[in-house]
């Protein structure tokens, strides 16, 4: 006959939660977009993970899209955003390099990154970097602000439309194909520069654009 134990058992069969922060929904939002993807950053999956419901979730973050501006800010602390070396011309393109290659690893952030601007700390950080720089290369002020907005936008849409597998191969083949064969009666212009259009690695072509538009903010002036 089996002895009963005459201790009283807690009715707690798990330890205690830890308390919710905005940090840790973050947190947990950046575990699971490396895990799954964005599509599942959500708040009902977030709840789930940090053993809540929903409702609590809205007294830190008031939306998905929010959620997914926090998520990016996180990632952007991961980047290099204080490059040294090279001239100012190519530590701005440094600084974008990395943003773009980092949107790069999850392309489904890059298109959300479109419309949810993130404010905190990571992005404003590297805000103030390019200013920085281009304020050392004598760019106008009131350039370098319209500036920085041209050049993150420039960054965020190169990996949103590229990045991952979202890139349509067949499309991409058809382009080149319609390019190499097209008429030189009908588009004299694209038959002579067909080679041009089509030429060029990524990386390269991504350095000419970052070079363009910085060299375009230097002397466009903005308007009164």
């Amino acid at each position: 006959m089996t002895a009963r134990s005459d201790t009283p058992r807690s009715r707690r069969e798990r330890p205690a939660k830890p308390a919710l922060s905005r940090e840790g929904i973050v947190a947990a939002a950046v575990a699971v977009l490396r895990a799954e993807g964005l599509k599942k950053v959500t708040m009902r999956r977030l709840a789930q993970e940090l053993d809540t419901g929903p409702a609590s979730l809205y007294v830190y973050v008031r939306n998905t899209a929010e959620l997914h501006a926090a998520v990016l800010d996180e990632l952007l602390g991961t980047i290099e955003t204080a490059p040294t070396e090279g001239s100012w011309r190519e530590r701005v393109e440094q600084v974008l390099t990395a943003y773009t290659a980092m949107l790069f690893e999850h392309p489904s952030l890059a298109r959300s990154a479109l419309t949810a601007w993130p404010s905190g700390p990571h992005y404003l950080n590297l805000i103030e970097t390019l200013l920085t720089l281009l304020d050392e290369g004598g760019v106008p002020p009131a350039q370098a602000a319209w500036g920085v907005d041209l050049l993150l936008q420039q960054a965020t849409a190169t990996a949103a439309e590229h990045a991952g597998e979202d890139v349509g191969q067949e499309d991409w083949d058809a382009l080149t194909y319609a390019l190499r064969t097209v008429s030189d009666r009908t588009h004299p212009h694209i038959a002579a520069r067909s080679g041009d259009l089509l030429s060029g690695a990524p990386e390269a072509r991504l350095s000419w654009r970052f070079q363009a538009l910085i060299a375009g903010i230097e002397r466009t002036a903005v308007p009164d």
